[in-house]
């Protein structure tokens, strides 16, 4: 019999201010679908956006994982280190044709659903530009495993989306791409927010002969205004003052039930449970989750 694939999973925060309760859910979701499979689970500090980029960020965020015991394997990984591996897999895009220069602006009538105003128009490498992907009426597939089956055409909203932005830096479409082929992540838990970027970047895959990772996409949570706890709509920072009782309650937040008679135990009691009980299944066609 072949051998057993290890699974090789990730957490990928953008270092742009404090962990809040969304992204720590998420953080543990990921940490426990590997830890339950044996699997490794690794860390990447995504901080290709500079402009977002928040000074102590990364420092921050190495310290809350810590203090609730998810400790990752290896080490750390950084997008801003892979530049000259993101370009060189966008030059072997050019030179297949899959590419071309795109300099409308965000302003111009239409410019939220993109035309392809500028496919068959000559953009001038001289004047500011992005780099768009070509994607025809390409059609992806794929059965997550919480969210089931997935079929999404790549026309419309979803066409020629950008790979490289008009300030030069690598879009999150791409570059997550290549950072989790280079890291051989096959297994990606992430919110459900990002459901409708799996397609674009499936179809990226494809074409850089790539495989596809198995998605594991877990609800994301909503303020009870219905928007998503993140750094844009003010999600405050997590009190780690008491870790166990944060872990407690994330894991209550992620439908696993832990038993009253753990409150109050240790980080590494929770864990331990935690991992040998983790039944991802609870959270099976669900995509947010409200808290008050």
């Amino acid at each position: 019999m072949p051998e057993k694939q290890t699974v090789i999973g990730r957490f990928a925060p953008s270092p742009t201010g404090p962990l809040h309760l969304g992204s720590l859910y998420t953080a543990l979701a990921s940490f426990l679908q590997a830890r339950s499979q044996q699997g490794r689970w690794l860390l990447r500090i995504d901080d290709l956006d500079t402009p977002r980029n928040r000074p102590g960020s990364v420092a921050s965020i190495l310290d809350t994982l810590d203090k609730l015991g998810l400790h990752w394997d290896g080490g750390i990984a950084y997008q801003s280190r892979q530049l000259a591996c993101y370009q060189d897999k966008l030059d072997y895009l050019l030179q297949n044709h899959w590419l071309y220069r795109c300099g409308c602006s965000r302003k111009m009538p239409g410019s939220e659903n993109y035309s392809g105003h500028c496919r068959n128009h000559h953009v001038s490498p001289g004047i500011p530009h992005a780099l768009r992907l070509k994607t025809d009426t390409w059609q992806v597939i794929f059965d997550d495993l919480l969210q089931g089956l997935v079929t999404e055409q790549l026309s419309g909203p979803h066409s020629d989306f950008i790979v490289k932005r008009k300030d030069h830096v690598i879009a999150y479409q791409f570059a997550v791409v290549v950072d989790d082929h280079l890291q051989q992540v096959n297994e990606i838990v992430r919110g459900c927010d990002l459901l409708t970027s799996t397609p674009k970047q499936i179809y990226l895959q494809q074409l850089l002969g790539y495989p596809t990772p198995r998605y594991v996409h877990v609800p994301v949570i909503i303020d009870r205004y219905g928007f998503k706890l993140s750094k844009q709509t003010l999600a405050t920072a997590v009190d780690t003052h008491n870790p166990s009782a944060l872990i407690f309650n994330l894991l209550d937040l992620l439908k696993q039930q832990p038993p009253k008679a753990l409150t109050g135990a240790s980080v590494t009691e929770l864990l331990n449970w935690a991992v040998a009980h983790w039944h991802p299944e609870a959270l099976k066609n669900t995509q947010t989750l409200s808290i008050s």
